[in-house]
């Protein structure tokens, strides 16, 4: 009966440990999801735009052809840098209306 009572305790103190770890990397993560959110429900909010997926998405190609040709402008191509800025201009300004 004293080896029952010690395979007992060890399998208590595992599930202790692997109790705590779960309820840790829950906390991190709720925590992450919850900035994550409260950040794009402000970013939306100060653009006037909705919180879908669909905006976000049509935010991050405006803003990547706006670095592009930000990046032109840099290399010395002054009519891609104004083609690809003009772009991403229409469409940011299409967004935020």
């Amino acid at each position: 009966m004293q080896g029952n009572g010690f395979f007992d305790r060890v399998g208590e103190t595992i599930g202790d440990v692997i109790r705590t770890v779960v309820e840790f990397l829950l906390g991190i993560f709720t925590n992450f999801f919850g900035a994550f959110g409260d950040f794009v429900d402000g970013l939306t909010r100060s653009l006037g735009i909705n919180d879908s997926f669909l905006s976000i998405a049509v935010l991050v190609i405006g803003l990547l052809i706006l670095w592009g040709g930000i990046k032109s402008f840099l290399r010395g191509s002054i009519v891609g840098g104004i083609v690809k800025t003009l772009i991403a201009l229409f469409i940011l300004s299409w967004l935020m209306m």
